[in-house]
Formats: C-alpha cells, sequence, structure tokens
C-alpha cells in the first residue's frame, strides 16, 4: 500500500513524481479535482490534499493539465458523434462515388449492344423497360436513381444509343442527358427499287418506310435535292454511310448527293462520259444494265461496248435486265415472248435508247467500267451454254443466232431434267 501525503514544504524530487503520476495516471488526476479523499484504486490508496498548494507553483501546473485533459475528454465526447456522422457521410460519399463512376454497370459480354428510344417512349418507366428488354445493366433500376438529379427523362432525345461494355452508369446518363446518339451505318450495295430503299432507310433510322416512300415518290420533295424521281438513284454511290440515327430523310439524300458529286468530281469521270457524248446520268444508267448482266468484270467490258454501240447505231438495247425491272420480278431465269410486249419504258426490247432511269445502284467500278469501255465492233452476246456465266460476244447476227439456239437448247434440257427431279 502507499500512502502518498504531499505538503507545501515537501522536497522537489517529491513533487516532480507527483507531477509525473498525474500526468500518466488519469484517476490522479480525477482525484486532483477533488477533495481530499480516501479511496482505493486497484489495490493502491492514495491520500492527496490539494488544500495544501494554493501557492505552490507546481499545485497550479498539475491544476491546470488537469483541467486540460478534463475538457479535453468533454469535448472529444462532443465531437466524437457528429464525427462519426461525418465520417459515415463520406464513406457512403465514396461508395456511391465508386458506384456512379468505376463500377462497370454493363451485363453483357459483346463489345456494345443498341438501345433504340422511340420519339414516343422517353419517360423514364419506357425508357428502363428498353433497357431492361435488351439486357444492358446488372441493376436496373440503378439508371433511375441516377437519372433523376439529371432531369434526363424530361428531355430524353428519340434515337439509338451505342452502350459500350464496362461503362459505367454515370456515362449512360450522360450520354442519355447530352443526346449522344450512335452513329448508324447505312450500307447501299444493289439497290433496285425505291420500295427497297425505303426499307433500308427506315430500319435504321427513326422513320416510318411509308414516310420514305412517299418522300422518295413525291418530284415536289426531292426537287430540294436537284433531282426526280427517274433520276433519283443516279445520285446514289453504292458505299457505307455514316449519319447519326435522328437524321431526317432530306438530311440522308443530301450527303447521298454530295458524295455523288464528289464521285463524279474525281478521276476524269466527268470528261470521260463527256468523250462518250453522254451525261453522268446516262452513264450510271447504262452501268445498271451492265452491273445486272453479269457478275464477271472480264465480261462487262465486253457487255458495256456492246451498248455502247447500239446506243450509237440507234439500235435498241434489248437488255434482258430491263424486263425483269419493267415485270417487277427479279426471279425470271428466262426471258419469253409474252415478256416482250410489256409496255413499259423499261422494255428496251420496245423502246430505243435508255430507259428513263437506273435499273439497280451499279457499283463504283461498274461505272467506271462503262467509262472505260474498251472499242470493239460487238453488237451481241449471249450467255455461253456451258452455264459458266460467261458470254460469247460476235459482231453478226448469223453466229449470235447460232450461239444463241446452242444456248436455249442446253437451257431447255437442264429445265427438263430439273422437272423429272422433282417427280
Amino acid at each position: 500500500m502507499l500512502i502518498l501525503k504531499y505538503y507545501k514544504k515537501s522536497i522537489p524530487l517529491l513533487q516532480l513524481l507527483l507531477l509525473l503520476q498525474l500526468v500518466l495516471n488519469k484517476h490522479l488526476l480525477q482525484l486532483f479535482l477533488q477533495k481530499p479523499t480516501h479511496q482505493r484504486n486497484k489495490g493502491i490508496y492514495i491520500y492527496f490534499e490539494p488544500c495544501l498548494f494554493k501557492n505552490d507553483r507546481v499545485f497550479y501546473l498539475l491544476y491546470e493539465m488537469a483541467q486540460k485533459k478534463q475538457s479535453k475528454k468533454k469535448s472529444t465526447g462532443q465531437l466524437k458523434k457528429p464525427l462519426l456522422i461525418i465520417l459515415a457521410s463520406l464513406l457512403l460519399i465514396t461508395l456511391i462515388g465508386y458506384i456512379l463512376f468505376a463500377l462497370p454497370a454493363t451485363a453483357f459480354d459483346e463489345k456494345s449492344r443498341m438501345v433504340t428510344i422511340e420519339k414516343d417512349s422517353t419517360q423514364k418507366s419506357a425508357v428502363l423497360k428498353v433497357f431492361k428488354d435488351a439486357g444492358i445493366l446488372k441493376i436496373n433500376s440503378l439508371l433511375g436513381i441516377a437519372g433523376a438529379p439529371f432531369n434526363i427523362w424530361d428531355k430524353m432525345k428519340p434515337g439509338r444509343y451505342e452502350i459500350k461494355k464496362g461503362q459505367s452508369i454515370l456515362d449512360i446518363v450522360r450520354m442519355l442527358k447530352n443526346g449522344r446518339l450512335a452513329e448508324v451505318k447505312l450500307v447501299i450495295n444493289r439497290v433496285r427499287t425505291r420500295g427497297e430503299l425505303a426499307k433500308l432507310i427506315s430500319k435504321q433510322f427513326m422513320t416510318d418506310s411509308s414516310f420514305v416512300m412517299e418522300f422518295l415518290s413525291s418530284n415536289d420533295s426531292l426537287a430540294a435535292l436537284n433531282t426526280d424521281t427517274g433520276y433519283l438513284f443516279t445520285k446514289i454511290i453504292p458505299n457505307t454511310y455514316s449519319y447519326y440515327s435522328d437524321a431526317s430523310i432530306q438530311t440522308i439524300l443530301e450527303k447521298l448527293r454530295a458524295e455523288s458529286i464528289k464521285f463524279w468530281s474525281r478521276n476524269n469521270r466527268l470528261q470521260k462520259a463527256a468523250a462518250l457524248d453522254m451525261t453522268p446520268e446516262q452513264v450510271y444508267i447504262l452501268a445498271s444494265i451492265v452491273d445486272e448482266e453479269t457478275n464477271y468484270e472480264s465480261d462487262k467490258y465486253k457487255i458495256a461496248s456492246v451498248y455502247i454501240n447500239r446506243l450509237k447505231k440507234q439500235m435498241p438495247l434489248q437488255a434482258c435486265p430491263t424486263i425483269k425491272f419493267a415485270m417487277n420480278d427479279f426471279t425470271i431465269t428466262r426471258i419469253y415472248e409474252k415478256y416482250l410486249s410489256n409496255p413499259s419504258p423499261y422494255n428496251t426490247y420496245r423502246v430505243k435508247g435508255l430507259p428513263p432511269g437506273p435499273i439497280c445502284t451499279p457499283s463504283p467500278k461498274t461505272i467506271d467500267i462503262v467509262l472505260d469501255a474498251p472499242e470493239t465492233d460487238y453488237i451481241y452476246f449471249v450467255a455461253k451454254s456451258d452455264f459458266s456465266g460467261y458470254h460469247h460476244f460476235s459482231n453478226n447476227y448469223q453466229e449470235h443466232n447460232n450461239k444463241a439456239k446452242e444456248y436455249q437448247k442446253k437451257l431447255d434440257e437442264y429445265m427438263l431434267r430439273k422437272a423429272a427431279e422433282k417427280r
């Protein structure tokens, strides 16, 4: 047992010991501020009389230190609760920030997925349903929560959006808010009719096919593009074109026309057309016929020369592909005599010269083939009887007629054999 009794005339060493004990022992600090007492503290008895130190420097030092420690303890207790709230808030904010900014929100494995927001489906519930049906997000409700502060639902831009793998919720919200629509690739290869073009455009863009068809069939609408229904396709060079998904039909056609102008301004194409005594539109129409005759490039040059020779001689082109176009039946494999009486202006067996418009959108290569067609004396050609897809060319009717009969005979035999196989 330790009895510590401190008086005013105690030696300095004892004062230092007391100071050290008070600093290190919180129980002594508590006792120091109380009235003289005698109590048990873990087996150590301490008897202390602070009243004896009222004029002692050590007393005031100890008293001041004790007061500070007690004040600190009280203030710490008072600040503890708000501090915990602040720390919890910061933790929550950090967690939310991680979810919004860094955590991948997408639920698919491919490089990207497209979602289409229709014009009448920009409400929150409709948009969330589109995302859910497309399987875009891991937690679909997060889009609704994150989008609310940005007020995206009242300003949603309809169109097609590309969601990339690994995007965060905030990335997607910003995309929707800013209306960053995905680029749409309009791929034009061989298109034969306005109906086909209307379906192709409406499939890629936020446009009804009937509206597109109405626009393509109106000379008044096409006048702004410096064309008409007959020459419309001559403004279209097959290629891949990029647009935003909300592009209007007029915007789409304006770009096609602009690219057509660029095409003709290159590689001396205008000069070559003039050398043939043809306009770019006439070259395009002729190229559309050549393109439908064969897929073999070597034959295309010769076929182009045949038609150019016939035009110069003012002979009917007698091009079988124009009959198919006039009949609006591109599955026809054999031209019968009854087809030749069709009154369509596209029937080049009846009408001399070029038809009033192209019968398809020819490839740029075929257009160049017509422009670079060799000079020949051929005015006839017929498919070879070996069904290779190649043609026999001649400059006299007798030779042509013999080859035509040979081909017809082989074709008859083939058709009979096919009919027998079906029985």
